[in-house]
Parts: structure tokens; sequence; C-alpha cells
């Protein structure tokens, strides 16, 4: 486990709505609207039956929040994890109202989360819990009205479950429903790559800004799962010296530089990135208090905390997870001079990957490969550049202007409509 874990915030909800707050303040809206964004739409609990290999039956806690609907249904991951609890979902809801409203997307913010560690259930065990979570909930979800899609410890292969669960509901394919499916069930390949591509593009932008431009700057990476690997990779491809990186076990770090592929091989043959050679090994903490020009935490939530926040020396933090800076390091690092690229702008790729899988699903397949990662790109540079840009003449920290466009949008859309 990292060890910064048991920092984590115990109420993940309470972080979202004082970040909520915090843009509702700050655009002098009224105290109603802000009751109104801080509850979701609605919050299903279900209780899944699953039939063990054993022959007997175990029972499952699962959630799906819908927070707001006012741009479009609503889109946001199901996680599958000992972790998951009723406030979490909401939280991740909410902020994918955000992620999703300030990529200008049409939707609104959903999430979803299965209590269970799946690392204990046999693949048919896994089948059968995805399936009926699904079936579960099929009630509240469709290609207009909820789009799920992987997170934690879910994939491709949970996602084709869910695709044919609700397909045989309906009794025709509906390929919409979900996004990051199999490339043979409508996905397509750039979801893979989408979220840490789109942390190096961020990356890549700001730094032009900050740090006149991305070559030679040193880049840290807390979290070498997908994110974590994809971003290292991409951003050494920019000309950045990628110096450490990180796993659950620990960090390895080397000032001349690592080779994220290679690092990634050392991973997947050995099982750590602390058994890669060519570097010298280091803790998590040590790692996020590390000299660099970037860091980029891309594991979990509240790694960056009161507790360690003056210890940060990164010129600039991209989050790569959800919520791994709390609001009271934030104000930290404001206070030292540290940017914050937030987590809503900055890990975006991955929910505007699953927006250009849905599009082609509803059109009928119409887009390359390259035609897609294109679209991502243009999307992301022109986010990172529009918040940059407000950012700039709000003297305020990055959040608090990335929020406040989002919600600003979100308010102005359920205005229109008559909601309030």
């Amino acid at each position: 486990m990292l060890e910064s874990q048991e920092l984590k915030p115990q109420n993940p909800y309470e972080e979202a709505v004082n970040q909520l707050k915090a843009a509702v303040n700050f655009l002098g809206l009224e105290e109603y609207i802000f009751e109104v964004l801080k509850q979701p739409e609605r919050v299903i609990q279900v209780g899944i039956k699953v039939k063990m290999d054993n022959g007997k039956v175990a029972t499952y806690l699962g959630w799906r929040s819908q927070h707001n609907s006012a741009l479009g249904p609503y889109k946001g991951g199901i996680r599958f994890s000992l972790n998951v609890s009723v406030e979490e979902v909401i939280a991740l809801s909410m902020w994918m109202t955000w992620k999703n409203a300030l990529a200008e997307l049409p939707y609104g913010g959903g999430k979803g989360g299965v209590k269970v560690d799946p690392s204990k259930l046999s693949q048919g065990e896994l089948e059968k819990l995805s399936r009926n979570y699904f079936r579960a909930i099929s009630e509240f979800v469709g290609v207009d009205k909820d789009i799920p899609a992987p997170d934690v410890y879910t994939n491709s292969q949970t996602m084709a479950w869910f695709f044919d669960e609700y397909s045989n509901k309906l009794g025709y394919p509906s390929f919409g429903v979900v996004t990051g499916k199999p490339k043979v069930l409508g996905g397509l390949d750039i979801r893979t790559i989408s979220t840490g591509l789109g942390v190096a593009i961020t990356s890549k932008e700001v730094a032009s800004v900050l740090l006149n431009g991305i070559e030679g700057k040193t880049i840290a990476v807390q979290g070498y799962g997908n994110v974590g690997y994809y971003a290292a990779k991409f951003l050494s491809e920019m000309g950045a010296k990628v110096v450490a990186v990180s796993d659950s076990l620990g960090g390895i770090y080397n000032e001349r530089g690592l080779n994220p592929d290679e690092v990634e091989k050392t991973k997947k043959e050995r099982g750590s990135v602390i058994n890669y050679s060519e570097a010298k090994k280091i803790s998590n903490d040590e790692l996020l208090e590390l000299k660099v020009d970037l860091l980029l935490p891309c594991a979990i939530e509240g790694v960056i905390n009161k507790e360690n926040a003056r210890r940060i020396k990164a010129k600039v933090i991209v989050e790569g997870a959800n919520g791994p800076v709390t609001t009271e390091a934030d104000k930290i690092l404001w206070n030292n001079g540290i940017v914050v690229v937030p987590d809503i702008l900055a890990n975006s790729g991955g929910v505007i990957a699953s927006h250009i899988e849905w599009v082609n699903n509803r059109v009928g397949e119409w887009l390359s490969e390259e035609e897609a990662q294109e679209r991502l790109k243009l999307k992301i540079v022109n986010s990172t550049r529009k918040v940059v840009d407000f950012w700039k003449k709000s003297n305020v920290d990055m959040r608090l202007a990335a929020y406040s466009l989002a919600v600003k949008r979100v308010v102005e859309a359920m205005k229109i409509r008559g909601w309030i």
C-alpha cells in the first residue's frame, strides 16, 4: 500500500462540497443554487446476489449516483473496490458533472461502484457479479439516459458483460449504453491511452505558459498504472525527462532520466517498478517531495494533504488521479507559489475518448483511430487553454478557476431549462 493512503479523506463528499462552495461563492451565486447542486438527483443502491463457485450465495452492495443531467445524460465510470462507499460514489459523480461541463461535453455526471475485492473472485464469479449489478441498475441507464464506463478494477471485459446484459434485456444490441468496450464491440483503442495522453497534453500546455515549454523539464509520476505509464511515456516523447516513478510497493529515482517503456516492462515482468535496476529506490512519500518541475500524482486521492503540503517542492502539480490534493493542501500550495492543475481538467482524456466512442457508436463507426486521437488532442488543448486564460485573469488558484467555469456552465443550462 502507499504510505500516504492512511491520509486519504474519510469522506470525499465533503471535499467535493467544499470545492463546489468555493466556486459558488466566487461566482456570486445564490445560496439555494449551492443547496441544489450539492445533492445528486438520484442515488440507486442495490444488493447483488452472486452464486459462488462453492455453491454458496454472497451478497454485495452496489451504487449508481446520478448527480446532474442539465447538460445531458449522466456519464461516468463504475469501479469495483473494497474502498467503495456511497459517499465516494456521490462525490465522484459530482466531479464528473464538472469534468464533463468543463470539457463542453453533452453529459451530466454519474458514477457507480460495487464494494468488493475483485481479486478474490474467479472469472466466472466476476462475470456473474458484473451482469447482476448491471441488470439491477438497468432501469436507470441507457444510451440517452446514463452511460457508464470502466474505472478502478473494471475494464473492457466488464463493459462487454454490461453491454451484453443490457442488450439481452432490450432484445437488440445497444452499443452506446457503455463506453470503454472492446474494439470488436464498438470500442476504440484510444480509450486505453486517453487519460494518460490527456495528462501529458495538459502538462505540455501548462508548461508552455509557466515553464517556457516542456522540453528538458523534470517529471515525477506517483502511481505507475495505466494513467501514470502513458503520461510518462508521452511526456518523454515530448522531450521531458521522467526522473522518478512509483507504484504501490515504492518508487525509483534517476536524475539522468528513466525510460518509461523499460520501467513498464520491468513492472510487468517482475511485479513492481522498484525492481528496475538502473535507478535508486525511494518511497512514495520521498517521490512526492522531490524537487522537480512537474509532479504527477496518478494513484489515489488525498496523497498531498495538510501533513506534507509544505514539503512539496515541485513547481507544478498535474492531477492524474481524482482528488490527489486535498482542499487544505490546495491553500498551502497556493500560498507557496505551487500551481495545481486540477483533475477535472488534467485527467479528462478518458471521458473525452468515451464521448468520441459514444458518438461513433451512434452514427455507425465512422471514425478511424487516427481521427479519434486528433479529436481527443484538439479537445484537451482547447479546454486547457480556456482554463489557463480564465485563471490568469482571476487571481485565484487554477482549481477554483476550472470549477467556476464548469459550475457556471451547468447553472446556465439549469436556468435556461427552467429548473432554477
